[in-house]
């Protein structure tokens, strides 16, 4: 039996708390909406904001008001006072944070398509791609996708908050991406269900947000920074220089893991998602450095240092994301927070078995 729309596609069920700060998000939420102690998270300071379990689930509770919600919550505390101000409370370390993590990236005299290029250029994050195409084994492969789907099943969703918010050429250059993001309006090719076939592929539950108990502050991180960006006017030009060094750094990963993939014996449907990701965001780099990020600083030069901000921050998370995952590893721990994945299913383990016995493993491209 198929699952219910509604469990497919959100709103996402309540996760459990990880500190006093996010208990007592979770116990309003269960309410109808009310004011909260006015004291709460006030003195929110923890000692490293990025990886602090309290503080990312904390946020990612307010900003998922503004998605699709939580599941029997009332949507009227979208827009409560007293949670919009714990909000703000919570954000401005985590802010703090990101700035003093990268500090304030300078615009070359070339531009900001030529700054992009240079943070790009000098990435040098943990060999994640890498260990998944020729190394990592099915269950942490599976980790890994359990990680990114707090993402990949709302993809493009944070990155559209830029478009009431732009116009000229910036907005159009926008569009362009996101069309494809979202499948060019077919529900098969919207790059969130092509995440979702490989979600069934590895035998993980496909429903919107189950996965958020498993999965470590540091990946709550990398979506509430996109969150913090998008649902802030003033940070608009931060939004695009992250969707910049998004599409600038996605194309020979994206073969990595679909290679990956192959190598562990799954089929197309399991790459597609991957797959597709290769050709679309070796476009879409272009479009997103010279149209986008180029735009927007011809029409407002003075928001070119944010874009690069944006960039640089995102890439700097990334690779603390990918320095946790490749640390567990190593240590042979989970890269997950408990509990773990369920067992991979024996329909769908037998199904990789027989594969990899009728064929070889796809040879992984050499790049």
């Amino acid at each position: 039996m198929s699952e219910p729309a509604d469990r497919r596609y959100g709103p996402a069920p309540l996760p459990r708390p990880r500190g006093p700060i996010s208990a007592a998000v979770l116990g309003a939420l269960r309410r109808p909406p009310h004011d909260l102690p006015p004291d709460l998270g006030v003195d929110l300071d923890p000692a490293d904001p990025i990886t602090d379990e309290d503080l990312q689930l904390t946020l990612f509770l307010c900003y998922e008001l503004h998605y699709r919600g939580w599941r029997g919550v009332d949507e009227a505390w979208e827009w409560q006072p007293t949670m919009l101000a714990l909000r703000a409370h919570a954000e401005r370390p985590f802010e703090a944070a990101l700035r003093r993590l990268v500090g304030s990236p300078l615009v070359p005299a070339a531009g900001v398509a030529a700054g992009l290029a240079e943070l790009v250029a000098a990435d040098d994050g943990p060999p994640l791609a890498a260990t998944l195409q020729r190394r990592a084994d099915l269950t942490q492969f599976r980790e890994f996708v359990t990680h990114r789907s707090v993402y990949h099943l709302r993809e493009a969703d944070p990155h559209s908050w830029a478009l009431p918010r732009l116009g000229g050429p910036a907005k159009a250059a926008l569009v362009e991406i996101q069309t494809d993001e979202y499948g060019n309006g077919r529900l098969d090719r919207m790059h969130a269900e092509l995440f979702r076939c490989t979600l069934q592929r590895l035998g993980l539950d496909t429903t919107y947000g189950a996965h958020l108990d498993e999965v470590p502050a540091v990946t709550l991180a990398t979506n509430n920074l996109m969150s913090l960006f998008g649902l802030h006017r003033r940070l608009r030009g931060a939004l695009l220089g992250h969707l910049a060094a998004f599409e600038m750094t996605s194309s020979l990963p994206n073969r990595r893991y679909g290679n990956g993939l192959r190598r562990l014996g799954f089929d197309e449907v399991a790459t597609r998602f991957y797959d597709e990701h290769v050709e679309a965001d070796a476009v879409h780099e272009q479009i997103a450095a010279h149209d986008l990020c180029g735009g927007l600083a011809r029409v407002e030069p003075a928001l070119a240092p944010d874009v690069l901000f944006g960039a640089a921050a995102g890439l700097a998370v990334d690779r603390l994301f990918a320095g946790h995952l490749l640390d567990r590893w190593a240590a042979g721990r989970s890269s997950l927070r408990s509990p773990a994945p369920p067992p991979l299913p024996p329909t769908v383990s037998l199904a990789v078995a027989a594969s990899a016995a009728v064929a070889p493993p796809a040879r992984p491209v050499v790049v």
